[in-house]
């Protein structure tokens, strides 16, 4: 195998990553055409897209390839879950410098083929060009089997406010990496490779959510959107969530407040949901607080002071 993309070229590279990829029943026609042929069981197909670009969204000195390939599937995948949606597949956009070593992508594609493995998905094609860094452009499809999608929209007064999965974790371990420090382990490997609780989420939407993200900009921020899209408020209780030993340590070690990482750091792809206050939660679910009459984000009944999450467009 040749060392870099250059030397592969462009058909050579297309042909590497699609034999990684297995063929898949929901796939009729794959990579090979101008175009794919998916099934759509439901008759309604769930969409997303996302961009990854090197230097924003990763670094090579802190992600392998496989990494950053397992990222990007998840955070796609993981907002097709949010809607209630099994996904189903990944159209896949990847730009790279010629220099870039195959085995870099090679690794990605793995990366991206072993995320979809999670939720049985498939990649169904895409396409790649020269760049002066790296860009990949994700876009995931899933499918309702029937069910109403859950929206951002339905949260009403009286429900409880509850997330599957960690929160914190990715934004501690950037800032570990930032800071040179080697650990905590587990917190540098949240940051290169989220986990969402694909089946947490479905049961959520099982469970009769009103309305549901995940939080991949930050808790506040993501909160925020459902408090916006519902004309409710948020009130969420800092005495509900808990500060893992990995948190804390982290924390210590840098002098920051792990409270802060857990309402405002992204890229954990958490779950968080909005049930009718009857509703039973699944066993991976916690509450964090309750929806009310109003407007906005409350922590402890008091606006939250400073950044809500990640905005790309903030200014200092």
């Amino acid at each position: 195998m040749t060392d870099v993309l250059a030397d592969l070229g462009e058909f050579g590279l297309i042909k590497e990553i699609t034999a990684r990829f297995p063929p898949h029943a929901g796939l009729l026609i794959g990579p090979g055409d101008d175009a794919a042929l998916l099934s759509a069981p439901d008759g309604r197909v769930v969409a997303t897209t996302d961009l990854l670009l090197e230097g924003r969204h990763f670094r090579r000195d802190y992600s392998s390839g496989y990494e950053v390939g397992r990222k990007a599937a998840a955070q796609n995948l993981a907002d097709v879950v949010a809607m209630g949606a099994r996904p189903t597949g990944l159209l896949v956009g990847l730009a790279a410098p010629g220099d870039l070593p195959v085995r870099w992508a090679l690794d990605l594609a793995d990366g991206l083929r072993d995320e979809c493995a999670e939720v049985d998905a498939y990649i169904a094609g895409g396409d790649v060009s020269s760049a002066d860094r790296i860009l990949l452009a994700i876009t995931a499809l899933g499918d309702l089997a029937g069910a109403a999608p859950v929206r951002r929209s339905g949260a009403r007064p009286g429900d409880q406010v509850v997330v599957a999965g960690r929160l914190g974790w990715a934004q501690a371990g950037l800032e570990l990496l930032a800071a040179g420090a080697d650990g905590p382990r587990e917190l540098l490997d949240a940051h290169r490779r989220p986990r969402p609780p694909y089946a947490a989420g479905l049961a959520l939407a099982a469970a009769g959510a009103t309305a549901m993200c995940d939080v991949s900009d930050g808790l506040l921020a993501d909160v925020g959107h459902v408090a916006s899209a519902s004309n409710v408020r948020v009130e969420l209780s800092s005495a509900a969530f808990d500060m893992p030993e990995p948190l804390r340590a982290a924390a210590a070690a840098l002098g920051a407040d792990p409270l802060r990482w857990t309402l405002t750091g992204g890229d954990d792809n958490a779950f968080v949901a909005c049930l009718p206050h009857t509703a039973t939660l699944p066993a991976e679910a916690r509450q964090i607080g309750t929806i009310a009459e109003g407007s906005g984000v409350l922590v402890d009944a008091t606006p939250y002071t400073g950044p809500q999450g990640w905005d790309h467009y903030r200014r200092p």
